[in-house]
């Protein structure tokens, strides 16, 4: 059989190996940048004999003017991804991609990428058990837990772990917002708790395992605060394809965007088809507060 043909990460395991990893159950978001860039080099490419970008898009939905909107971009298979992400985070896995680049003939890429997506695939399930990894107990002494402790009220011993209303995704040039953000929510009458990270979370820990456990476990919602500075933020882009990426049970705890500068780079495409809190807007800056306290406030 023609390698390329072979579904990837359908092979049967060595002896001693461990099983490769279900790719239909593995988001979008756990393909790292290098293996991006060559799938665009690969699609952006307008060329008659092999199907480019626009056929997948074409296969995923897209209609003609939103298409010829991504034309317009310099990375148009780049965005057509973060695109799908946004638009369905429980369905834009990693064997979706695959099985729609099949169907289109590209063997070409799966040949080619297939282990680097499978090895991606590998470190992001990896990354997602970590938290869940409990040190095995070899003495009467009580240990501290990976995932306790993290947070300035957190009970060192996990009994009681620190929980909070929602997650607060920003940068650091936002800090001024964020700091009326818990002056207008948390010490008025509506008593929210907010997690900072500059505030409640304690040094010393992997910054992406603390992330993903305050974010998946701890939060009941999440707050994006965006401005052009947002969409320079390595940090701020991992927590919302993380949050964006959480199976649909966990999904529950609604992703609320807040524009807190104006902009002149364009909106966040992974963002554009959930309602947005405009803090910019003169004409409902009065309700501004209510509206996004409501919104924490359900359940």
């Amino acid at each position: 059989m023609d390698p390329a043909t072979v579904p990837v990460g359908s092979g049967s395991p060595g002896p001693g190996s461990p099983a490769p990893p279900d790719l239909e159950a593995v988001p979008l978001v756990a393909l790292n940048f290098a293996v991006r860039r060559r799938l665009g080099l690969y699609l952006n490419p307008r060329a008659p004999v092999a199907a480019d970008w626009t056929a997948l898009a074409e296969e995923l939905g897209y209609e003609y003017l939103e298409i010829r909107h991504l034309e317009a971009q310099p990375d148009p298979a780049a965005r057509l991804l973060e695109d799908w992400q946004g638009r369905c985070p429980g369905g834009a896995t990693v064997g979706r991609l695959l099985a729609l680049l099949r169907a289109l003939g590209r063997h070409d890429i799966l040949a080619d990428l297939g282990g680097r997506i499978e090895e991606d695939c590998k470190k992001y399930l990896q990354r997602k058990e970590q938290p869940l990894q409990v040190p095995a107990v070899d003495s009467s002494v009580p240990k501290t837990l990976e995932m306790s402790g993290i947070t300035t009220r957190d009970d060192p011993y996990g009994n009681t772990p620190e929980l909070f209303d929602a997650f607060i995704c920003y940068c650091q040039k936002d800090i001024h917002f964020v700091q009326e953000m818990i002056r207008e929510l948390e010490q008025t009458e509506f008593k929210l708790k907010l997690c900072v990270f500059d505030r409640d979370v304690l040094p010393g820990s992997c910054v992406w395992s603390i992330t993903s456990e305050l974010i998946e476990r701890r939060c009941r919602k999440m707050v994006v605060v965006i401005s052009d500075d947002y969409l320079d933020s390595n940090e701020c882009d991992f927590q919302t394809k993380f949050a964006l990426s959480l199976s649909p049970g966990a999904r529950h705890k609604r992703l609320i965007p807040v524009k807190c500068k104006s902009m002149k780079k364009e909106f966040p495409s992974i963002l554009r088809f959930i309602t947005v809190c405009d803090y910019t807007n003169p004409c409902t800056k009065k309700w501004f507060w209510i509206r996004l306290a409501k919104s924490l406030l359900l359940p």
